[in-house]
């Protein structure tokens, strides 16, 4: 009888070891690997050419212009860097409930092309009883329950799809293997016999993958390496908004994002994400205030709220929710070295409404014009927009893109707009009225007198 082999893997980079170990000495982490049985009798190495490799010089490599697939709606395309390339793999990681196969089946359903969606985790008819619910038919839209690598590659060549979704890849498993479907080396193995497919063939796949308790996309990192763009699909559960961002993208950019609203019909596109992430207040309160911030090429104009109050306890609490802790203690520390304002012994809280997650400099000016108003419980107007990056010497730096900012502004109606003097402007092309600053205490002066 055979030997059974064991392997342990790092579930973390995907490094083998030839035994148990506490530590990861390839990516650092501690208790990440784990063991596994395997039985690999032949190498599923990926061969992406049709003949063996050769050297070639770079100037004598033909350049070919990437025809993208057109998906349906603004979003997935502003995501993707304008469309679905042919031959590409990516992965849509998310929290359970939060609406992936709902914004995919959504997608294939309205696709003007052959779609097979592979489910590994639903039955036909769930699938039937959620297409219902969405309204839309689409013969061109075929089922598969399968979780078989092997079975679902032949069902492909088979039907010769334009495009395929993997529901999801932890699911799948290969028959060459003795670990059970979602371990690290199924895991690889089932990415391996798709992305080969997907390359050799020209046909777009997506995988669907599931995320760990702290965020992170389940199964080896090495995973994310091997596709070509990995999307977040994150939302709060009992907020109804989504939003689509890139992590990684190869053939365009990875600071776009996509904004949705899951209802009842499954998921819409918010075309003007500004207006959802601004509360329509009729009065004006303390600690909040609208900054000017930029996903990618897109301008938003976001509402942040903060509170300030007295601590209670020995330590002042500070909590952020979609905001960098990190860059918080700085300004803070800043607003009291710079602006007198005493910080020291108050607990501040700051959120940014909407369920965002923002890491723009130029929301410093409108985060710290929040955490003011609040301390001084001062309101700041609800047609005033800030944009402005803040030094540790106090001075207010410039922000890139400003023109586009201010049109943003201008167009959602504000009267108002803080930026930094450093940046020049042509008069009289605006009709927001602009205001330049240099340094905190000249804000604070402008806003408060």
């Amino acid at each position: 009888m055979a030997k059974t082999k064991k392997a342990y893997i790092c579930s973390n980079c995907g490094n083998n070891y030839a035994k148990m170990m506490g530590k990861c000495f390839s990516c650092g982490e501690f208790n990440t690997i784990t063991e596994e049985i395997i039985d690999h009798p032949k190498a599923t190495m990926m061969n992406l050419n049709d003949v063996d490799g050769v050297v070639t010089p770079i100037i004598h490599v033909d350049a070919i212009e990437l025809k993208r697939l057109k998906a349906p709606g603004i979003e997935l395309n502003r995501v993707l860097g304008g469309g679905i390339v042919p031959g590409s793999v990516i992965l849509l990681g998310g929290e359970p409930g939060i609406g992936k196969s709902t914004l995919l089946l959504q997608t294939a359903l309205r696709m003007n092309k052959s779609v097979l969606y592979v489910s590994g985790e639903e039955s036909l008819n769930q699938i039937k009883m959620r297409a219902d619910r969405i309204g839309i038919t689409n013969e061109e839209c075929l089922l598969l329950n399968e979780t078989c690598v092997e079975n679902i590659v032949q069902r492909m060549k088979e039907v010769k799809p334009s495009f395929v979704i993997i529901d999801s890849i932890q699911t799948m498993f290969s028959k060459y293997l003795d670990s059970t479907p979602g371990t690290i080396s199924q895991i690889r193995e089932s990415s391996s016999h798709l992305i080969q497919f997907a390359k050799q063939n020209e046909v777009p796949i997506i995988l669907v993958g599931h995320i760990t308790k702290d965020g992170q996309l389940a199964g080896p990192k090495l995973l994310e390496h091997m596709v070509d763009t990995v999307l977040q699909f994150e939302g709060e559960t009992q907020n109804s908004y989504r939003i689509l961002r890139t992590l990684k993208n190869r053939f365009g950019s990875s600071l776009e994002l996509g904004i949705y609203e899951m209802t009842s019909e499954g998921m819409r596109e918010i075309d003007n994400p500004s207006e959802i992430l601004i509360n329509q207040r009729s009065e004006n309160l303390s600690g909040v205030g609208v900054v000017a911030s930029l996903e990618g090429n897109r301008s938003l104009l976001i509402e942040t709220q903060a509170l300030v109050s007295a601590s209670v306890y020995g330590n002042p609490q500070r909590n952020t929710n979609g905001y960098d802790i990190k860059r918080l203690n700085m300004l803070l520390a800043v607003l009291e070295k710079r602006c007198g304002y005493k910080l020291s012994q108050q607990d501040v809280f700051v959120n940014i409404a909407g369920g965002l997650k923002i890491n723009d400099p130029a929301t410093d000016l409108g985060i710290a014009a929040s955490i003011v108003s609040s301390f001084e419980n001062l309101a700041l107007g609800n047609k005033m927009v800030f944009a402005g990056e803040i030094g540790l010497s106090g001075e207010i730096r410039g922000v890139n893109r400003i023109d586009q900012r201010l049109k943003e502004a201008e167009k959602l109606g504000f009267k108002d707009f803080v930026m930094s003097d450093q940046l020049d402007l042509k008069k009289g092309e605006y009709t927001i009225k602009i205001h330049q600053v240099g340094t905190v205490n000249q804000f604070f002066s402008l806003l408060f007198g």
